[in-house]
């Protein structure tokens, strides 16, 4: 429900925004900001992206928990999405997502809010088997008796012992 209010709402809020500035500072100038938003919102995006990236490949270096900076670049790509979008609201939400405090504040809000089940880095190590588990092989088997002369356990490969 609250996806389908932000997507209702916001559109109309741009809408009024556009109407209420464009009939402040005109047309023109409405249009200037709103390309100019989006050139500087773009080079900001590059460059808190950049940061975001490096400590991210920090922390996977490190083995430290990657949580946070997995959040703060995943703020920084909607923040450029926002930012691309034409309007004022859009572009005021896009700037204060590139804000490191106001990331910081989105990601302990939302922190609080979720519960992590578990956290792992590689494969899970691998006990040994315990005597008795493992793979079982059933198996039935029957003695077959030669059908000549010789005596049992002789293979028929050699005969008699060796001598030399």
């Amino acid at each position: 429900m609250y996806l389908f209010l932000a997507f209702l709402m916001v559109p109309i809020v741009e809408i009024a925004l556009f109407i209420q500035v464009g009939s402040f500072i005109g047309l023109w100038p409405t249009l200037a900001i709103v390309v100019l938003t989006a050139v500087i919102g773009t080079w900001l995006v590059r460059t808190q992206g950049r940061i975001a990236l490096h400590r991210l490949q920090r922390s996977f270096s490190e083995l430290n928990d990657p949580t946070e900076p997995l959040a703060h670049g995943a703020m920084i790509l909607v923040s450029g999405i926002l930012l691309l979008t034409p309007g004022f609201f859009t572009d005021a939400l896009g700037f204060a997502l590139l804000m490191p405090p106001v990331r910081v504040a989105v990601f302990h809000f939302v922190a609080a809010r979720v519960k992590v089940q578990r956290f792992q880095m590689g494969e899970p190590p691998r006990r040994p088997p315990h005597p008795g588990e493992g793979d079982i092989i059933d198996g039935d088997y029957e003695e077959v008796r030669p059908k000549s002369g010789k005596k049992p356990g002789n293979s028929g490969w050699v005969e008699g012992p060796h001598r030399h």
